[in-house]
């Protein structure tokens, strides 16, 4: 068997459970799309749920509106999930208990660093501060202040995983992230704590996701280790780009998907994700029909490159 297809088959044998999880924030555009196409491509074609989470925990950026229309949108581009759709919005207490599990193994301190007293720490790749362990002995309230999770030290901080698309993946959390916060001074749960306590909780077993994220995945990791919890298996895939170079998303004021030309533009992603032409698909339906026949996502191997895409 080789890396890839043990990481397919090395959630514990699980039946295959899939999720699209965007943040409603603005609508959906071309490159959800693409994160959407390929999580749904990647169940249906393995016979398994595909879920959709509202990803909203951060509710100071986050809107009712913006979440109506995405539903519409992913329903007009043939999207249909299994079960109810999740909101993070409505978890607090299960983040909180597993801040509590965390707290009772002294995985956890509480920490009054502002960013701007951490803008002289060396950054890692991504541009992210590498916590320097400023709080780490000083035993502050948990009520006022950000919980972070303690990494390990030097020499057993290293995660690794094999990626479906990116291949083996290291990281050392002490010095490329040090200690990461779980939970905001102003009492919101980080993205990290939240993506990794809803997983377990929906049986998870495949993440799909866009390349950008590739990085986040060894504090993920960490974190179910430390809450005892599965890990599913990661494919991440290409990122599209504007004409210059950025990365589509609402920050660079990507282009909402239409809801005409629908077949078109599901064409379009399919292409952009190294997948044969599916020239027999005449509508939606017989798109996703094939779209599960022909998933291969074994085309999109190698480094995590982001492909160029203009007027999307």
């Amino acid at each position: 068997m080789d890396a890839h297809q043990d990481a397919l088959t090395g959630a514990a044998g699980r039946p295959y459970v899939g999720r699209f999880a965007p943040s409603p924030t603005g609508p959906l555009h071309f490159g959800s799309l693409v994160a959407a196409m390929a999580s749904y491509a990647d169940a249906r074609a393995h016979h398994g749920r595909w879920l959709i989470r509202i990803e909203d925990v951060d509710t100071t950026r986050c809107s009712a509106t913006a979440e109506r229309t995405i539903l519409t949108q992913l329903a007009c581009y043939g999207f249909v999930h299994d079960g109810d759709i999740v909101r993070q919005s409505e978890r607090s207490a299960l983040y909180e208990q597993a801040l509590a599990q965390l707290r009772t193994n002294h995985l956890l301190f509480a920490c009054a660093c502002t960013r701007k007293q951490l803008e002289a720490a060396p950054r890692n790749f991504e541009g992210e501060a590498i916590y320097p362990g400023t709080c780490r002995e000083r035993r502050l309230p948990f009520a006022s202040n950000a919980s972070r999770v303690r990494v390990p030290a030097m020499g057993a901080d290293e995660v690794s995983f094999v990626d479906r698309a990116a291949g083996a993946i290291t990281q050392r959390l002490s010095t490329e992230l040090g200690d990461f916060v779980l939970r905001r001074a102003d009492g919101i749960y980080s993205y990290q704590l939240a993506v990794v306590v809803d997983d377990e909780l929906q049986g998870v077993t495949q993440v799909v996701r866009g390349a950008d994220l590739l990085g986040n995945t060894p504090r993920q990791l960490y974190l179910q280790r430390c809450l005892g919890y599965r890990t599913p298996g990661y494919l991440h895939v290409p990122l599209a780009r504007n004409a210059a170079g950025e990365k589509l998303s609402k920050q660079t004021r990507a282009t909402p998907l239409a809801t005409n030309n629908v077949l078109v533009t599901l064409h379009a992603a399919w292409a952009f994700l190294r997948q044969d032409p599916l020239k027999n698909a005449s509508s939606v339906p017989e798109f996703w029909s094939l779209a599960a026949r022909n998933w291969r996502p074994d085309r999109l191997s190698g480094p995590p490159t982001d492909a160029l895409t203009q007027n999307l």
